[in-house]
């Protein structure tokens, strides 16, 4: 009965806080962390400890699932080179400035520790810096990159944790820390995608709409459990499970099923996300009691825990000018990529020879190759940014509660471990705050031009255009049938070729033939009508022209219109 109470409670004080924070203009995770942090300090509230392993295995995995299944696949590709500087080789450079500075500053402490810290303090948490970014109109572009560095990062972290904690019991060398690195990625690349495919597959069988979703909770554990089992990176696995399962649901899975699952995805993410920022807050009493307890001292800890988050800042801000650097540079040398393939392009229809590389492929392939860089340069020349995005990144490395969580994990016997909680605590708060509450500032100060939306507008006409070029050409085909080979009543078919008008009107009495159900033949009509524009689109999605913003858009439209004429039972 106590913890019912507790865990209502603890959703409305989660849902008063959120509102409460989107009428000042402050991102939730913020507000809760604070609230938290508030609360662990009144008289009766007892010490909150969290185990970590209910973090890191039980709340990460759907976290990170939620939020890779709205990731566009095309934009992480396309981006993946920014994505893996930040989320990999960002990481390792700051668990080693990190630990350098740990070990200097705990004598004693040990190397090996000391990069477990640092490996602890490393992935940030871009929760609160793409609710921001989001709210303030931020580039899509900017988000992505972002988000996946939030994806991608936690699981480069934690193996560099694991090959830390493992380095201070027994000699680890540096070479099968890499090996190690490599196995785990390409043994949880596999899991990730075998485990996205085969889940799309059996779900897009069961043809009900609970079922579906109720199957769709347990498929990021069915990555992350095997891989950890393997000795694989779990948090990966997840990830690429849920890049896959985003980008075939459209695909696989009925358009019913897709809404109502990312209704109650939303949900879950939201309840989950909150209360781990909530409990964060809610531990801060208990770390310092801990310190206190084993004669340490608190500030101290608070002010290693303020060197390494400057530090940590600092190497952030360093790392991503020569990022930008690289990625500007992509965009111009995009543009002389996408002259070469122009040329290829004319030299191909008009059946000139081909240089000798292209002699032997397939016209049809090399035209699809040709189309799909020509739209990934275009990509990288209109959305391209400059430093003012580079500093939104830089200021965008907010540390979060998984930090919190991965100190805890630390073994017993660690030197220092309730000052490394301390510290790792102090990381995440510091950077969560000081930069969460001034990055609002920093992109109104900026004046970062966000989306183009006439162009996405222009872009979207353009694509309604050919889905209903589809649509026209499905319903005039002289072969249409219905799905049991029953001839359409021409009644039925006029008025859905009529389209939006048809919506507003019934046929006259008596103009359909006797024994003909017109508001079956007219639902089978508008859903193979909309079933052509999901084909079309699936279609064009692959080729690259239109960005995700546009493909979201339409994907949403037919999303609702097959939703509403699918038999709800299958």
């Amino acid at each position: 009965m106590v913890w019912t109470l507790v865990a209502v409670l603890g959703v409305i004080s989660i849902v008063a806080v959120a509102a409460a924070s989107r009428r000042i203009g402050v991102a939730a995770p913020l507000s809760l962390v604070v609230v938290g942090t508030a609360l662990s300090f009144l008289p009766g509230v007892p010490h909150i400890e969290v185990e970590p392993d209910l973090v890191l295995t039980v709340v990460l995995p759907p976290l990170l699932y939620a939020s890779a299944v709205h990731m566009p696949a095309v934009d992480f590709r396309r981006d993946l080179k920014a994505i893996l500087r930040l989320a990999v080789l960002l990481v390792v450079i700051t668990t080693l400035c990190s630990g350098y500075l740990f070990a200097w500053l705990l004598p004693g402490l040990g190397l090996a520790a000391a990069f477990a810290l640092g490996a602890i303090v490393s992935p940030t948490d871009a929760v609160a810096a793409t609710s921001i970014g989001k709210r303030l109109g931020l580039p899509t572009r900017l988000t992505t990159i972002l988000e996946g560095e939030g994806l991608v990062n936690d699981a480069s972290a934690l193996v560099l944790l694991g090959s830390a904690v493992a380095a201070m019991t027994s000699t680890v060398h540096l070479w099968k820390v890499g090996t190690d690195f490599l196995l785990s990625v390409a043994v949880a690349s596999v899991i990730g995608v075998l485990v996205g495919l085969l889940t799309v597959l059996v779900r897009g069988r069961l043809k009900d709409t609970v079922l579906t979703t109720a199957l769709s909770f347990v498929v990021p554990f069915l990555a992350f459990l095997p891989a950890e089992e393997l000795g694989a990176s779990g948090v990966l696995a997840v990830v690429l499970t849920g890049l896959v399962s985003g980008h075939l649901s459209p695909r696989f899975l009925r358009a019913r099923d897709r809404l109502a699952e990312e209704v109650n995805w939303q949900t879950i993410a939201f309840l989950l996300e909150s209360s781990i920022f909530l409990l964060m807050g809610l531990q801060l009493r208990t770390l310092v009691d801990q310190a206190e307890d084993a004669g340490q001292s608190v500030a101290h800890a608070v002010g290693i825990g303020l060197l390494a988050s400057l530090l940590a800042i600092v190497i952030r801000m360093l790392f991503v000018a020569p990022l930008v650097a690289s990625l500007r540079r992509d965009a111009d040398k995009a543009v002389d990529f996408r002259t070469r393939l122009d040329d290829l392009a004319d030299r191909l229809d008009s059946g000139q020879e081909l240089p000798r590389r292209f002699q032997k492929t397939d016209p049809k392939r090399l035209e699809g190759r040709i189309e799909h860089g020509r739209n990934d340069a275009e990509f990288r020349i209109n959305e391209k940014f400059g430093w003012r995005g580079g500093l939104v990144i830089a200021w965008s490395g907010m540390r979060g509660a998984v930090t919190v969580a991965a100190a805890q994990s630390l073994p017993a016997d660690t030197p220092y471990r309730p000052q490394l909680l301390l510290i790792a605590f102090t990381v995440a708060g510091t950077t969560l705050l000081l930069q969460g509450l001034t990055l609002p500032r920093v992109i109104r100060a900026l004046k970062l031009p966000g989306d183009d939306e006439a162009a996405d507008r222009a872009a979207f006409t353009e694509l309604y255009a050919e889905l209903s070029a589809k649509v026209t050409e499905t319903l005039t085909d002289p072969t249409l049938t219905m799905p049991d080979g029953t001839p359409y009543d021409p009644a039925i078919l006029d008025q859905a070729r009529a389209f939006t008008a048809a919506r507003r009107k019934r046929p006259a009495p008596g103009a359909v033939a006797e024994g003909v159900d017109p508001r079956e033949q007219y639902r089978e009509l508008m859903l193979t009508a909309a079933s052509a524009q999901q084909d079309a689109l699936l279609t064009i999605r692959t080729t690259g022209t239109y960005n995700s913003r546009v493909l979201a858009r339409a994907q949403s439209m037919i999303d609702h219109e097959l939703a509403r004429f699918q038999d709800p039972e299958g």
